[in-house]
């Protein structure tokens, strides 16, 4: 599963139990054209991990079965929780209907989960809303002001598409690369994350490599790094 977020329904099976929480929107921001911050109420003693997910779903007849994965990109001490979340209206999917609700509708949400979780120093590879699953990780970086040393390539098809594009820089300053596959503009990179791209990059392979986007890019960035000296444990994605 890729990205944590999207339209496909969840088919990963759980051996604990489940605890449904429903919780209530509190605000709803604007990121991008095509994205939105949703904060909503945290119950009391939920925790999780940064970089893990939850299984949401709309709090309103016929969609309280309809599970999708959503990354937290909030932080464990924040008085809410958040989702940032990219719509896809051509699925006319549970994000098409998220991205319509309004502050005091409901979610239902469930134990926090993933695989994607802060290991050590090293690289962060991101397509799209694949960027997700590494906020909160760098946000605590940064609060923590442990993050010197860490390194985002970030792609996305165009400049607009970014997602918290100030805060990034903000965060990493010069070690964060804005890559662009279909535009071409000053400031930005216009490149793919393929083998060319990658072997310029002088990657030290003593260090992490997180990687997070669709299933395809996840497949052939892992396996462009792989054949270029990374080692299997080094490789932090999301199965």
């Amino acid at each position: 599963m890729s990205e944590i977020q999207g339209d496909f329904p969840l088919t990963i099976m759980f051996n604990c139990a489940v605890m449904e929480h429903i919780v209530k929107i509190l605000s709803i921001i604007p990121v991008t054209h095509d994205v939105k911050s949703f904060r909503f109420e945290k119950p009391a003693g939920y925790r999780y991990t940064p970089g893990q997910a939850t299984d949401v779903s709309i709090n309103q007849p016929g969609l309280r079965d309809e599970l999708r994965p959503f990354t937290f990109t909030s932080l464990n001490e924040d008085e809410w929780l958040e989702f940032t979340i990219k719509r896809y209206p051509e699925r006319h999917g549970i994000t098409d209907r998220i991205h319509r609700l309004r502050p005091g509708d409901e979610l239902i949400i469930r134990n926090a989960w993933g695989a994607i979780e802060y290991r050590g120093p090293g690289y962060f590879l991101a397509g799209g809303a694949g960027i997700t699953p590494f906020l909160a990780i760098l946000r605590q970086l940064y609060k923590d002001q442990t993050i010197s040393g860490h390194m985002l390539f970030f792609s996305n098809k165009t400049s607009a598409d970014i997602i918290y594009e100030e805060e990034l820089k903000k965060m990493l300053g010069e070690q964060v690369h804005f890559v662009l596959t279909r535009e071409q503009k000053r400031g930005y990179e216009h490149a793919r994350l393929n083998r060319e791209y990658l072997a310029k990059q002088g990657f030290d392979f003593g260090k992490h490599f997180y990687v997070c986007g669709p299933d395809a890019m996840i497949a052939d960035v892992n396996g462009l790094l792989a054949n270029m000296g990374a080692l299997p444990e080094t490789l932090v994605f999301e199965k």
